[in-house]
């Protein structure tokens, strides 16, 4: 009984596994694509509500680690300028 309990539990794990990659990568491309959106927006241009929501984006993706930038941007097929990191 012990074993057929470990194999369902191990089945279970490697489902949710793979679960959570597909939502890491979606979750990837959303920032790769919010990066493009922030890097190509001139703020200055934008309503009150919209330059406040795009503070707070470029805030929370500024506090992204590097790598996990770069794989955002990789999974949208962007390339950041020369010198951006």
């Amino acid at each position: 009984m012990p074993d057929k309990i470990n194999k369902q539990e191990l089945a279970m794990l490697r489902s949710e596994m793979e679960m959570l990659m597909v939502e890491r990568s979606s979750l990837l491309k959303v920032v790769g694509a919010a990066s493009v959106l922030m890097a190509n927006t001139d703020g200055r241009n934008l309503p009150a509500e919209a330059a406040e929501a795009a503070e707070m984006l470029s805030t929370l993706v500024n506090e992204l680690p590097e790598e996990t930038l770069k794989e955002a941007l990789d999974s949208v097929y962007a390339k950041p300028a020369a010198g951006d990191f």
